[in-house]
């Protein structure tokens, strides 16, 4: 029941983006932007665990972890106005974060990022 609850919860947030934005583009990428799906994921994690130090681990990867994805808001919308179609930029875009995720996990460590 819980994972229902969780799993609609999150699908609910989805489709509230995807309306926003077709309306309001602005809007829609500030509701995207907040970190939703972090807090709802701090959330769950402390009502099925309870663990401050897994928690204290949890919120301060996720940081690390934000910053290697958002090269990819600028990397597409740059490709785009050169002329790349929509699906290639985006496939571009997730494909530059996957290398910088990956450089994160091999970096991560040296910062203090456990796994």
């Amino acid at each position: 029941m819980f994972f229902l609850l969780k799993t609609l919860l999150s699908a609910l947030i989805i489709a509230l983006v995807s309306t926003l934005a077709r309306r309001y583009p602005g809007f829609g990428a500030l509701v995207a932007a907040l970190p939703l799906v972090s807090v709802f994921g701090m959330i769950w994690l402390w009502l099925e665990t309870h663990d401050p130090a897994r928690m204290e681990a949890h919120v301060s990867a996720t940081f690390w972890y934000v910053l290697p994805s958002l090269p990819m808001f600028l990397f597409m919308p740059w490709l785009m106005r050169c002329g790349v179609h929509f699906w290639p930029a985006l496939a571009s875009g997730c494909g530059l974060t996957i290398v910088l995720y990956l450089l994160m996990i091999w970096v991560g460590p040296w910062l203090g990022i456990s796994q």
